[in-house]
């Protein structure tokens, strides 16, 4: 009986073993620094641009535009925002963010508000946007629903405008984690 009970407690170790294995390690591979246009929720559907900075933990910077569409309830209009999420991928390679993601979205805003969003796609679906930071954003807003994020690389970076901003966006999300 003993020896039964050790055999199917090895052959249960032995079949896990390759599975365990082959799951790649989840590794935050840099941040995601985008700056949101502002619009108007069209009750079923929203859209906003997007400019983006990838900051790679080994310091490699990419640039990237996107757009942010909601489906679901949205209704209201708001200014321009920002959002930080953390990438978390094994292995990203250079351009690797390029593609859409998808996720469930909720925001508010009455005066000042924010909305998170937890993203999944990019590098063949294996990369996860995960926020680090709401979006700041000012007007009247509800919105929940699904949320798909569009990103394309784009060679050079957005102007010194937009690059300042993201520097004072930046600066001030540290402030709030102090």
């Amino acid at each position: 009986m003993t020896n039964t009970i050790r055999l199917l407690g090895l052959a249960a170790i032995v079949a896990v073993a390759p599975s365990a294995a082959s799951a790649a390690p989840v590794v935050r591979a840099g941040e995601l620094i985008c700056n949101v246009a502002g619009g108007t929720g069209m009750i079923l559907t929203s859209e906003k641009a997007m400019t983006c900075r990838y900051d790679a933990l080994g310091g490699r910077v990419e640039f990237y535009t996107g757009t942010i569409r909601k489906f679901g309830l949205d209704i209201g209009t708001t200014t321009k925002g920002g959002m930080v999420w953390a990438v978390v991928e094994p292995a990203l390679r250079p351009g690797g963010l390029n593609g859409t993601y998808a996720g469930v979205s909720a925001e508010a805003t009455v005066g000042v508000g924010g909305g998170a969003s937890v993203l999944v796609g990019g590098n063949d679906g294996a990369v996860t946007l995960q926020p680090l930071s709401v979006q700041g954003q000012t007007g009247v807003n509800l919105a929940v629903g699904v949320a798909a994020l569009t990103l394309t690389e784009i060679s050079a970076p957005p102007s010194r405008r937009s690059q300042k901003r993201q520097r004072n966006h930046r600066a001030r999300m540290q402030r709030d984690r102090s």
